[in-house]
């Protein structure tokens, strides 16, 4: 353990912020990208800014770059491709059944991450922080939930699909901490800063190949709008690193679950930009949340 191993709390807050500002960017992006290209900048835009971050970090630190150890690889490509696989099954979910019930399918990522991060890594949690993930990913569930939407979860492909792409997340969560936990021998943030660069390296390869081959001239309309990309990849990198920093303190379980935030700031900015009223549910969906993180904190 380090010293420093509270910081995963403001880390997992900076990540889920800079998430919301980099889905909004990608949202505006998909109609002159299609779905898939808006996801390809987060990877192939996101990749120089990682490296800036690390030559920044290996300059202010001093650090060396050590050899990772041989479970690195594996469990770096176990959350690149599981994370890449997540998101294609999300989009599946989503052209079968509406956003909002394919939302709360995917917020069980926080209970499949503890299970996972359990079993492969052997990490830990005590019951009260269990009890804070269950009450929080309720709490996700009543808000994302509007009325009437209950019947969605009646169709067997939807469910599977949304809950399959929960765990392909999850899965990646887990896959992503074990990769920074065999970079041994330099600082936890010199750790995370490669496994961040690493990670976007494969992600861009494997996807521009995949765009390349098979949705030509996606590529081409990528870079033709490359100043809004940049400013997208800059938040997907600025997000990731801060992500990848929690999960280098702490279990993924802890940090996808304080990462349910994300749907306070969603909510925030619903409220105060587009007006939008909060109801009753809503409301008290955000206590539940608030709940489960301030235990989770307090655990």
């Amino acid at each position: 353990m380090t010293p420093f191993t509270w910081l995963w709390i403001p880390f997992t807050v900076l990540g889920a912020g800079g998430q919301v500002v980099r889905n909004a960017m990608q949202r505006g992006l998909t109609a002159k990208l299609g779905t898939l290209g808006a996801t390809h900048i987060r990877f192939l835009f996101g990749f120089p800014f990682s490296l800036m971050f690390l030559a920044g970090i290996l300059a202010a630190t001093g650090d060396k770059l050590s050899w990772p150890e041989s479970g690195f690889a594996p469990w770096l490509v176990t959350g690149g491709m599981a994370q890449i696989l997540a998101t294609a099954l999300m989009l599946a979910a989503m052209n079968e059944r509406s956003f909002v019930v394919t939302t709360a399918y995917l917020k069980t990522e926080a209970i499949q991450a503890a299970i996972f991060g359990f079993i492969f890594l052997a990490d830990r949690l005590t019951v009260l922080k269990v009890i804070a993930i269950v009450i929080a990913t309720i709490g996700v569930v009543i808000t994302a939930l509007r009325p009437g939407a209950a019947k969605g979860f009646s169709n067997l492909r939807p469910t599977l699909l949304g809950l399959l792409a929960a765990s392909f997340f999850a899965l990646s969560a887990v896959g992503y901490r074990g990769a920074i936990l065999n970079v041994t021998g330099t600082s936890f943030v010199t750790a995370a800063s490669l496994t961040l660069v690493s990670t976007l390296l494969m992600q861009s390869i494997v996807l521009s190949a995949w765009l390349i081959v098979r949705k030509p001239g996606t590529m081409t309309a990528i870079f033709r709008e490359w100043k809004p990309s940049m400013f997208a990849g800059f938040m997907g990198a600025f997000a990731s690193f801060f992500w990848f920093l929690a999960f280098a303190l702490t279990a993924a379980a802890n940090v996808r679950t304080l990462a349910l935030v994300e749907v306070l700031f969603a909510q925030g900015v619903a409220y105060y930009s587009m007006k939008q009223p909060i109801s009753w549910r809503e409301l008290s969906g955000i206590a539940l949340i608030l709940i489960g993180v301030a235990m989770l904190v307090a655990g």
